[in-house]
């Protein structure tokens, strides 16, 4: 199986288990989805694959659903709670980081074979950390806000697909932006052309993660009237 196909079959397992939890669990299981996915879309970050001709970053899928865990928040129970659940993917991911430093300055014991591989998970680069947790809080809180605005403007059910896509996609150009700026300074300053190139191929990822979550947008829609 190629990497294009595994990673549309990879894009859909993940929307399908969010609409899942969510049609089980209601609005709680939404704010869990978001807090699990802001700590697995930090791990699989770290992966790098080729795909349609660009190398881009595995996390994008999960990471991409935290949009959409919102977006179904925003739309069926309002922007505060909306708000709320990106403030407590937020945390969770500031405690992953606590925690796991701590956990990284024990000495590990003789006998131990995962420690190194812990340190290359969790032992955070501190500029990459900081783009990370700054391009989250920025773009989740723009994604509820432009949410809302686009909500107010167009209220029909028809134009559900409007609101979804719009402010997941800008909310993403926002995302990508202010990570690759800080993450990658060092190059934006020095190979601005390579920089552009890290830019286009993220975004371009992050654009069609956007794309296909829209049915999922629509299913989550009847679930809990």
């Amino acid at each position: 199986m190629t990497n294009e196909l595994l990673w549309i079959v990879f894009a859909l397992v993940n929307f399908l288990l969010l609409i899942l939890i969510y049609r089980i669990f209601g609005k709680n299981g939404l704010l869990v989805w978001i807090g699990m996915s802001t700590v697995v879309a930090n791990l699989q970050v770290l992966k790098m694959v080729e795909l349609f001709g660009v190398t881009a970053t595995l996390g994008n899928i999960v990471y991409g659903s935290i949009f959409l865990a919102t977006d179904i928040l925003n739309e069926k129970y309002g922007k505060d709670e909306a708000k709320k659940a990106v403030w407590l993917g937020f945390f969770t991911l500031i405690t992953m980081a606590i925690v796991m430093q701590i956990a990284l300055r024990f000495e590990p014991a003789a006998s131990d074979q995962v420690n190194d591989a812990l340190q290359t998970l969790f032992d955070l680069v501190p500029q990459v950390a900081l783009g990370s947790l700054l391009a989250y809080i920025v773009s989740q809180n723009a994604d509820v806000y432009i949410f809302s605005k686009l909500k107010s403007k167009f209220k029909s059910d028809r134009y559900l697909w409007v609101r979804n896509n719009v402010s997941s996609m800008l909310s993403q150009l926002l995302d990508t932006a202010i990570f690759t700026i800080i993450a990658f300074w060092g190059l934006l300053t020095t190979e601005l052309d390579v920089w552009f190139q890290i830019f286009l191929s993220t975004y371009f990822i992050k654009f069609m993660v956007a794309a296909i979550d829209t049915p999922f947008m629509y299913l989550a829609k009847k679930f809990h009237k």
